[in-house]
């Protein structure tokens, strides 16, 4: 749960330098840094080693929700029961990874592993990159459970919590879980890729965290969820389409299926947003524009497998190139939200609130804007090693 400053900077197409935020010139294992975190009065200093992966510099905002506040979540409870947990699905009901791969105990595994071996030789190899930077960005999970409970007002905060707010975390994350699980195994079966590479680099990212700097605040934090549940959709939904033009219907299955959890899930959040706007439209609008400015950052841009500083844009260029997610996404996505939440036609807002209903309604296209221009000045791509496909090298 994986997608920044200047998103549409010259250079080859998956986000071209399409990572919020950037940090391509700080990445360098040469270059040492002291990144400054805001935890209540104090300052702390971190210095950046040459053995350690990226790290971002900005002061950490956090509990920015006024306490009051609190209460509309603890007042929508009895509806987040009725409109939210009616999104998951009984466990009894749901696919597991198991459901699409060859069965082990059945006599017949050696024959299904051959041919999904067979199929799988077919994909070339910017695809496998981007499968297995989409399944490291859904293997980092435990980062996106725990980034969810630092929400005020909808944490889990027991851990069993029978809140609605923290069932839905729960099941959520239960989900999702099956989706890093599934293209874990079919990547490992494949044959194609380096899994100890891969699993060096899912280590490392969790081990990163992220900040998508939703400052413990609610209204942020399921702006920035509504937008990459989206995200996901989309980006697994083309994977899907790219499998199935190389002949690979099992694999397009596999990432079908993900996609419409993703799709799932994206409902359940925009409603939540959609109700926020509803009792509070001035404080949402002013949230949603704030997350805007701030940039979607995707939830793996800390990636690194121990080598590439800049791994999560080199990937994201790939995936930028062959159309599994792009910046005109991005921009597809906000003006989605845009019009899913009737953001144009809000009344009644403050000077503030009216200023960003001006800004969000008006991004997306000054984003496209942005995009053309970038594209236009785009260089001759690079063709890089990536140590997932044991350093075969690949266009950007």
């Amino acid at each position: 749960m994986a997608l920044k400053i200047n998103p549409f900077a010259p250079q080859s197409p998956k986000f071209p330098s399409f990572h919020f935020p950037q940090m391509a010139s700080l990445r360098s294992p040469k270059f040492f840094m002291a990144s400054t975190l805001r935890s209540g009065s104090q300052e702390v200093e971190n210095l950046k080693k040459p053995s350690m992966p990226p790290r971002e510099v900005h002061v950490q905002v956090t509990h920015s929700m006024p306490p009051q506040k609190i209460e509309i979540f603890k007042s929508l409870e009895d509806w987040a029961e009725r409109n939210i947990l009616v999104h998951l699905k009984p466990v009894e009901k749901c696919w597991q990874p198991q459901d699409f791969l060859p069965d082990p105990a059945s006599d017949g595994f050696d024959e299904q592993l051959k041919e999904l071996r067979e199929r799988a030789k077919e994909i070339p190899d910017d695809y496998f990159v981007v499968l297995v930077g989409d399944m490291i960005t859904e293997e980092a999970l435990p980062t996106y459970q725990t980034m969810l409970n630092t929400l005020d007002g909808v944490r889990d905060e027991t851990g069993a919590s029978l809140t609605s707010w923290a069932i839905w975390t729960r099941a959520w994350t239960a989900e999702e879980n099956r989706h890093g699980d599934l293209l874990n195994k079919y990547l490992y079966l494949s044959g194609r890729v380096d899994m100890r590479q891969i699993e060096k680099s899912i280590q490392y990212l969790i081990g990163s965290g992220m900040d998508p700097r939703t400052e413990n605040n609610p209204y942020l934090g399921f702006i920035y969820t509504s937008f990459q549940e989206r995200a996901t959709f989309i980006s697994h939904g083309n994977t899907a389409r790219h499998a199935k033009e190389h002949g690979d219907m099992k694999l397009a299955q596999i990432c079908g299926m993900i996609a419409s959890d993703e799709k799932r899930h994206e409902t359940a959040y925009t409603k939540i947003v959609e109700k926020l706007f509803e009792i509070d439209p001035d404080g949402t609008v002013v949230a949603f524009a704030d997350m805007m400015r701030k940039k979607i950052s995707m939830p793996a841009h800390l990636m690194f497998d121990g080598h590439d500083d800049n791994l999560f844009e080199h990937y994201s260029s790939i995936a930028q190139r062959i159309g599994v997610y792009t910046a005109k996404d991005y921009a597809d996505i906000l003006e989605f939200l845009v019009g899913r939440w009737k953001v144009e036609k809000l009344t009644g807002l403050s000077g503030e609130g009216r200023k960003a209903q001006d800004y969000v309604c008006g991004l997306p296209p000054r984003i496209r804007k942005l995009e053309e221009r970038a594209q236009g000045r785009a260089k001759e791509a690079e063709t890089l090693p990536f140590s997932w496909i044991f350093d075969r090298k690949v266009v950007l």
